[in-house]
């Protein structure tokens, strides 16, 4: 018997990928928590679902929802981007004490995971922003000292590098959600 002769309800087929399309954007959004850019992995995986079940065959994701989403994952990189340095650079600090705020935020984030994994499902997250926006503040903090600036302008320097570094990130999950929920939407409805 040859595959190509069997008939498949489209449907078959389209729903359960559709939900796996729904479930690897929940997974790849989550990941920016880890400073992965899970909002363009989202976008990605939104587009090739886009390019697999156009809508011209009556279901699919539109490549308009993909512009959307590629849209918001700009906005979310700004908003994190700006956060984080708006964070640290408002408290006096310099760009190598940015610099290191953004390595020690990467670093901090895998860390956090790491220390979080024994807590079931929230922990690696909850660890992750913590882990990320303590690196951050250590970066900041290393930076200033490595500048030569006095202990009140290092720890300034961090604490702001630590709450630009949380805003940022919520600010970008914010706008990971609304493209994974705009993703949703426009293939399971």
């Amino acid at each position: 018997m040859d595959i190509s002769s069997w008939h498949l309800d489209p449907a078959w087929v389209y729903y359960p990928s559709a939900l796996l399309l729904v479930l690897l954007c929940i997974a790849a959004w989550l990941t920016t928590l880890l400073t992965v850019p899970g909002n363009w992995i989202v976008v990605a995986l939104a587009a090739g679902f886009a390019w697999l079940f156009p809508q011209e065959m009556g279901r699919g994701v539109s490549w308009t929802t993909v512009g959307v989403a590629a849209a918001l994952a700009a906005v979310g990189e700004v908003i994190e981007f700006a956060a984080g340095a708006a964070g640290a650079a408002k408290q006096g600090a310099s760009r190598r004490a940015v610099a290191l705020a953004l390595v020690g935020a990467m670093v901090g984030s895998v860390a956090g995971v790491m220390v979080g994994t024994p807590v079931p499902v929230l922990g690696s997250f909850v660890m992750a922003l913590l882990g990320g926006a303590g690196g951050a503040f250590a970066g900041a903090y290393l930076g200033e000292m490595w500048k030569g600036r006095a202990e009140h302008e290092r720890i300034a320097a961090g604490q702001g590098a630590f709450v630009g570094k949380i805003w940022g990130t919520l600010g970008k999950l914010a706008c990971g959600a609304v493209i994974v929920a705009i993703v949703a939407v426009d293939a399971l409805v």
